[in-house]
């Protein structure tokens, strides 16, 4: 982007002032920066922030941005004092449960390349004295965390970067934004209207408010916090008190007590105690007035009457945890405002129908100077070196942005913060907020519902547990451990083994289902894509989205409809927001080129018939011909089945042959009906998740997001099955793409299995080759065909097929080895060939004896 642009960050805080300085230092000129308070302290949340900094996150993305966040302020000084104090962090366990959690955290420490270490009860000891040694079990620590002093980075940052040109307006409220054609164009503000090519909020807790001015719904609710000091520390008596030129004066490292929602550190001879485990206590931020010329350390508007009722069961926990403070009394409180959303992740990124209106909003002190950096380089190079899918602002679905739904699920993270969860863990509420039209039959067959997006989705169906009996000896589930357990069913097995020897039916509504139309389709997909959509009508093309350095934004299954109709299978909501605004940006250049994009998912539902006997179904309720010659792999036809009227598409993500059945609602139980009866004779069961997981992995399919995203190219990734290398058209990426073809590139996203058959791992698990930590596991199941654990994972492009390698899991080393993928079917016949006619004798009662010498 041209550097000369105005660019007008609104929010004076660590991350406003963090993105000032580095748009500096790429080489922007033009920067205003409007603060609503007095620049000396603005008295948002980075104004009391007690500067704790625990880099380790589960998510790569969060990690990266504290560790750079540490980097950062690290080199950040002002008369010889540093604005971070790398104490180190200190995380103990009072229980058998949370132990195991910090070997969970350490292994994600290893795979996002943070020293940590497990260490002993008696170590923890030695490095925290004040702790009760018979609470304690053992600990996690980790050198590098520490205590940042926002306040203070915050005033260097804003001498720093006026010395560069930047201009600040403190005391200044923003009051509206300034829009034309669909583009910012100023900030309006109680002193006259700043001009701007680019607005930057980084109002923190206000950034609803802000984001309400261009009716943009920034889905994130302030609560308060409870933060309180204690009296002198007798043994700490005589260190020099704590002042905010000095908040170093801490020597200990800074101190978490999960089990009780605690942290701690010092400040000079008093103990400072953050509490989590209370009542939330949601706030409105418009209701806390303008901010006054005068704020200081006691009196700011994110600075609310401490409560001590609250905080009352936080004291007694301390008191067990640290005796040393059964000597001392709280001295001072408070609870300060800080931003939470529903799924705990930070809001970045540009709002989805204003071009040059961009959120930072929902950033910690821990990850300010990460997210400002991701920002920065958004502006400059049009992408940011770390992948922010996971806090991108348009990852939400339409009703995650409603104030009941932000409002309820933003408390509960609040409540949960420090809890486990487990990677598959639902939401407990809301519940049932979409449900497709086969809910109520998933219903009477016992389906075992998870949920994403809002979404209920069937993860497997106690109606087949009875069939575990008939299972040949290979496909019997292996014994699992008490983590993988959670949230799965050995049912899956079977579910798993029908598709690949039977039929089943997969419920598909809850993939993302996109519609554009227009003259400007066919242009508009042409350019965002890396394949040649300009096929005939009927034809299914997989796709990649790329950025224009050739990072893997998504991939598509497009499927042509009409001249200028095209039904994208996408991945999230995110990628709707991409699509609306080049096509917005295509129909602005090109007024005849114009094209709809929407959303179709709701008016849609959809089943996935798949197995070698799918087609000995379908041709119970339709005379067409779904042979290879009448209906080949990879298109896609309107017909009916049964009277009903749908949209049939040759594609498979399990690895068998079938279709997608589509719909609109109003059939979908009609469809599930005749599906349901016409199957009866050929053994059709209903299969979920947790089956459709394993059968994806052993048929080599990635996810984006998990598997692969803008930091990998699909020379890396594999995914050189979506680029069409001969496409004449140009395309978002393509220079980087051929670039990238013509160097080695040092990873790769590799297929490995686990050597015993049956030791589990879940996901983000450091990958180890002779001894040294060399990658990490982006998603595993249970491969049931090839009856052992399968994952995939970025492993140094060095290592072959057959290489012996190391996952670590709970601290348990696993023995894996390095294999080619797919595990099943590479030549695809399964898919691209009709399978040959099958008997219909019912395999619910075949006895398993038989059942082997039929199958």
């Amino acid at each position: 982007m041209d550097t000369s642009k105005r660019v007008v960050i609104i929010g004076a805080g660590i991350v406003g002032t963090n993105l000032a300085d580095e748009l500096v230092s790429r080489g922007w000129k033009n920067i205003t920066v409007v603060e609503q308070g007095p620049l000396q302290m603005p008295g948002g949340s980075t104004s009391h922030a007690p500067g704790l900094v625990f880099q380790t996150n589960p998510s790569k993305t969060m990690t990266l941005f504290a560790k750079y966040t540490v980097e950062k302020l690290l080199a950040l000084e002002k008369d010889g004092t540093s604005c971070f104090n790398q104490l180190g962090g200190l995380e103990v366990a009072t229980t058998p449960e949370r132990l195991q959690e910090l070997r969970r955290k350490h292994g994600y420490a290893q795979s996002w390349g943070i020293e940590a270490h497990i260490i002993s009860a008696d170590e923890c000891i030695n490095k925290y004295p004040s702790l009760n040694p018979q609470l304690i079990l053992g600990g996690l620590y980790i050198p590098s965390d520490g205590l940042a002093l926002a306040a203070r980075a915050t005033q260097i940052l804003i001498e720093s970067t006026r010395q560069s040109g930047v201009r600040y307006l403190e005391s200044t409220l923003v009051t509206g934004i300034q829009t034309e054609n669909s583009h910012v164009t100023g900030v309006e503000t109680d002193k006259g209207v700043v001009p701007a090519d680019i607005i930057v909020s980084c109002a923190g807790f206000w950034g609803v408010e802000i984001g309400a001015m261009v009716g943009l719904k920034v889905p994130l609710l302030p609560l308060a916090h409870q933060y309180a000091k204690t009296t002198a520390v007798p043994h700490l008596v005589g260190r020099e008190a704590n002042t905010r030129i000095n908040a170093m004066n801490a020597e200990l490292p800074i101190l978490r007590h999960q089990d009780q929602d605690l942290y701690y550190r010092e400040h000079g001879e008093q103990y400072g105690i953050g509490y989590y485990g209370h009542r939330p206590m949601p706030i409105v931020a418009s209701s806390l007035g303008v901010t006054s010329a005068h704020v200081d350390e006691k009196n700011m508007p994110s600075r609310l009457d401490f409560t001590p009722e609250d905080f009352a069961p936080a004291w007694e926990a301390t008191k067990e945890l640290l005796p040393a403070l059964r000597e001392t009394e709280i001295a001072e409180g408070f609870n300060g405002i800080f931003s939470f959303t529903p799924d705990g992740g930070s809001l970045v990124g540009q709002a989805p129908h204003l071009d040059g209106f961009y959120v930072a909003e929902a950033v910690w002190v821990t990850h300010s100077a990460g997210v400002a950096r991701a920002v920065a380089e958004i502006l400059t190079e049009g992408r940011s070196s770390i992948d922010i899918a996971e806090c991108e602002l348009t990852r939400f679905e339409d009703v995650q942005l409603s104030p009941e739904y932000v409002s309820e699920t933003s408390q509960q993270n609040f409540v949960e913060i420090y809890d486990i969860i487990h990677p598959l863990a639902p939401k407990v509420s809301p519940r049932d907020l979409r449900v497709s039209p086969f809910h109520a039959r998933q219903k009477e067959l016992g389906a075992f519902f998870l949920e994403v997006g809002g979404w209920e989705r069937p993860h497997w169906y106690q109606a087949n547990e009875h069939l575990l009996k008939t299972l040949p000896d290979p496909w019997r589930p292996v014994q699992r451990d008490a983590w993988s357990s959670k949230f799965y069913s050995p049912i899956a097995a079977v579910e798993a083994w029908k598709t690949r020897h039977a039929v089943a039916v997969y419920d598909m509504t809850t993939f993302h289902r996109f519609e554009i139309n227009g003259p400007g389709a066919l242009k508009l997909l042409q350019y965002l894509t890396t394949s040649d959509i300009s096929k005939p009508v009927g034809t299914i093309t997989h796709t990649l989205l790329l950025n224009s350095q050739g990072g893997i934004l998504s991939d598509l299954f497009i499927s042509r409809i009409g001249d200028h109709l095209f039904q994208i299978g996408a991945n999230t909501a995110t990628d709707l927001a991409y699509l609306l605004r080049h096509a917005r940006k295509q129909s602005q250049r090109s007024p005849s080129l114009w094209c709809q994009v929407r959303d179709i998912t709701g008016s849609t539902c959809c089943l996935g018939l798949w197995g070698p006997r799918a087609l000995d179904v379908i041709g119970e309720v339709s005379s067409e011909d779904f042979s290879d010659a009448g209906f080949p792999y990879m298109t896609v036809k309107r017909t009916s089945i049964a009277g009903i009227p749908v949209t049939l598409f040759r594609k498979s993500f399990v690895g068998e042959f079938g279709w997608e059945i589509q719909t609109s609602p109003d059939f979908g139980q009609r469809l599930w009906d005749m599906i349901w009866q016409a199957g009866k004779h050929h053994g059709l069961i209903a299969a979920g998740r947790a089956a459709f997981n394993s059968l994806r992995l052993e048929k080599g399919i990635r996810i984006t997001g998990s598997d692969m995203t803008s930091e990998h190219n699909p020379y890396e990734a594999g995914a050189l099955y979506a680029v069409q290398k001969n496409k004449k058209d140009d395309y978002v990426g393509k220079s980087a793409l051929r670039s990238a073809a013509t160097r080695a590139s040092a990873r790769r996203l590799a297929c490995i299995t686990i050597d015993d058959s049956q030791s589990m791992i879940m996901g983000k698990e450091p990958v180890f080759y002779q001894g040294k930590a060399v990658g990490y596991v982006t998603t595993a199941a249970f491969g049931f065909t090839v009856r052992k654990p399968v994952a995939y994972a970025w492993l140094p492009r060095g290592l072959e097929r057959g290489d012996k390698v190391e996952v670590e899991y709970f601290g348990t080393t696993i023995k894996a080895t390095v294999v080619g993928d797919p595990l099943y079917d590479p030549e695809e016949t399964r898919l691209s060939k009709t399978p040959s006619k099958t008997s219909s004798q019912d395999l619910h009662t075949t006895p398993p004896k038989v059942l082997k010498s039929l199958l």
